[in-house]
């Protein structure tokens, strides 16, 4: 095996965090049916997944390292593989379904946030050219794992009943029992040289670079999930359409155009300058966001919609591959830090169209319009970049 097999180990791996973090929301009205759950319960589900994601990021950037990328990134895969598994049979082995639930999302939530942390890393380490280009092909698996978990599970429910989910629960959990044991085979490279010493929490956090790619990457998290989060509710709203068809025409369209434009820059990234396309993106972003919360015609919020996916595809791997760039020895601790503010952008900027949405009486249109705030401080954190990086170029 050679570094093209970790490479597309890698993409798979970003399928299964894509497994990860979108096929329980498929099953919550089922499981809250079946196993009597409350709401809260269900909603909790959620919550516990990030917050051991979040936390597993906060660790990892201190020990990964010391763990070794192999090692974590196993334990990911069998992680996630187990705790997709457990779904299907700790809520009927223990005396509380909940706390079966619970502990199964809890397992594969750790999985979750080991890929977050270790993909990205594994991947720059590889010896290939254009590496901008291979990260951005990269997260546009997510992409299209996002969309085939919707699609291909929405499916199976509808030729087989969706009181059959255990089946398409355990055929996921195949994906990453398999991509982990090839992990034990293929290489994996460091990203440092061999006498070379990853840069400490205390350098990094010194390091004025380093804090305008956390700023980036909270940006990044927040321009993309304040949307996507809300598309499903939005779309069915202003269509007055179904959950599940408002599920295939906003979250997977947003999925797919996402994905798509990660795809134009995995295949064409060599022509292209990447922080004029992250800025090309910032302000096809803003206008996206003013689209969508403006517009009172349901097609053209639509349309909006589809244009923010587009807009962010580039921005979370491209801050990954500045930061790269950048801090050549920032190493997976590095990574693990991005990942966590990214994450944190990921939960703030739903929350805050959330709350908008709800002060201005369930009108969502106001919400997302709050939403620009997060694009607009993007566009600043980028001439930010550009200032340090000519302060940096000029003082050399």
């Amino acid at each position: 095996m050679n570094h093209t097999h970790t490479v597309r180990c890698c993409f798979v791996g970003y399928i299964v965090q894509a497994i990860v973090n979108n096929f329980v929301p498929l099953l919550f009205l089922t499981l809250q049916a079946e196993l009597g759950l409350s709401l809260p319960q269900i909603t909790s589900l959620i919550t516990v997944n990030f917050a051991v994601q979040f936390t597993v990021d906060l660790i990892s950037a201190s020990y990964v390292e010391k763990i070794g990328y192999r090692r974590g990134i196993v334990a990911a895969h069998f992680t996630a593989a187990a705790g997709l598994a457990g779904l299907t049979f700790l809520p009927q082995l223990l005396p509380d379904a909940y706390i079966g639930l619970l502990l199964s999302v809890i397992i594969y939530a750790v999985g979750g946030g080991l890929l977050e942390v270790l993909v990205s890393p594994i991947v720059e380490a590889c010896p290939t050219e254009h590496k901008e280009k291979t990260m951005s092909m990269l997260h546009s698996f997510y992409c299209w794992g996002q969309a085939g978990v919707v699609l291909l599970s929405t499916l199976f429910f509808l030729l087989f009943g969706i009181e059959n989910w255990r089946i398409p629960a355990l055929v996921w959990a195949c994906i990453p029992a398999v991509n982990g044991i090839l992990f034990l085979k293929v290489p994996i490279t460091s990203l440092l040289d061999e006498n070379e010493s990853a840069m400490t929490m205390r350098e990094l956090f010194q390091n004025r670079l380093f804090w305008i790619f956390l700023l980036l990457m909270g940006c990044a998290g927040a321009c993309e999930l304040s949307v996507s989060q809300w598309a499903s509710a939005f779309v069915e709203k202003a269509f007055g359409i179904s959950k599940a068809m408002g599920d295939l025409a906003g979250p997977m369209m947003f999925a797919l155009l996402m994905g798509t434009a990660r795809l134009l820059y995995g295949k064409f990234g060599e022509r292209i300058d990447l922080l004029k396309f992250i800025l090309a993106s910032g302000i096809l972003c803003v206008f996206a966001y003013l689209l969508t919360g403006l517009s009172e015609i349901p097609l053209l919020g639509l349309v909006g919609c589809g244009i923010c996916g587009f807009s962010v595809g580039i921005l979370w791997p491209g801050v990954f591959s500045l930061a790269a760039a950048s801090l050549r020895r920032g190493g997976a601790g590095m990574f693990a830090l991005l990942a966590l503010a990214g994450d944190v952008g990921c939960a703030g900027g739903p929350t805050l169209v959330g709350f908008v949405t709800d002060a201005a009486g369930e009108n969502l249109h106001s919400g997302i319009l709050a939403g620009t705030v997060f694009p607009v401080i993007l566009l600043a954190g980028i001439a930010l970049y550009r200032k340090e990086r000519k302060s940096a170029q000029g003082s050399v």
